[in-house]
């Protein structure tokens, strides 16, 4: 399977003319922001949003669906982080559990992981081949096809980090005491894979995206980050043009 795309083109680091103070003033006012809009997506009931964030160990995950939404009501937000199947989720198609996690009409959902995951951490561990692939690629865009059609907006994050900064951010979890529960030996493997992983990546952002495409979010900078994401999602629901009744 070839790749068109490259994640090489893309910086990992916020643009060198944007100011970090201003920036988080700017960020501030986003995130009042997006309150407002949860409102007015809560009050119509007439759409959700669901938010994919997807990123390699150490991208920053956690940090940037808290820094985001955590000023959000938490009556109208769901979040899910998507972990090994159960055996009974095992016995479904592996959509049958996200379909079931996708927010109602009214609601702002929040994917940590995803859907994703089967055709990333899977071809990672063999388990499948160039050719589920690919027919996972075509499910997957059915499927947020179909979540498009019945007005969900879907906003995909992909958190690009560099392999320096990946790496001091590992290394900190096993130093500094607030983040010892995210230390894993596992997690090292990834950087090991991490060329084996980027190259999924791509192959994902080529074939993934009619539907909803890929954000590809410059994450060495967690401020930026956070930013980027509150900005995309803002514009994403301002475009609905909601008004309460």
């Amino acid at each position: 399977m070839n790749n068109l795309f490259s994640l090489s083109a893309h910086s990992t680091k916020s643009p060198p003319d944007l100011d970090k103070t201003t920036t988080k003033k700017a960020t501030e006012k986003l995130l009042t922001r997006l309150a407002e809009l949860q409102n007015l997506i809560n009050a119509t009931a007439s759409h959700s949003v669901l938010v994919v964030v997807q990123g390699m160990d150490a991208s920053g995950k956690d940090g940037a669906i808290k820094s985001v939404f955590s000023g959000l009501n938490p009556l109208g937000l769901q979040t899910y982080s998507f972990k090994t199947p159960s055996i009974l989720e095992a016995k479904h198609d592996f959509l049958w559990r996200v379909h079931a996690a996708c927010p109602p009409r009214g609601i702002v959902g929040v994917f940590n992981r995803s859907h994703y995951e089967e055709v990333l951490i899977t071809r990672t561990l063999g388990l499948v081949d160039d050719q589920k692939v690919t027919q996972h690629f075509k499910n997957i865009n059915a499927f947020e096809q179909l979540l498009v059609d019945n007005n969900t907006i879907v906003l995909k994050f992909y958190l690009h980090v560099s392999e320096k900064e990946q790496i001091e951010r590992l290394e900190e979890r096993k130093t500094n005491p607030e983040k010892y529960w995210k230390h894993n030996e596992k997690d090292w493997e990834t950087i090991q894979k991490r060329s084996l992983f980027l190259t999924y990546y791509e192959q994902i952002f080529e074939h993934c995206s009619s539907a909803s495409p890929w954000h590809i979010v410059p994450s060495d900078h967690n401020w930026f980050k956070t930013y980027f994401i509150a900005q995309k999602t803002v514009e994403a629901i301002e475009r609905l043009g909601l008004k309460y009744a």
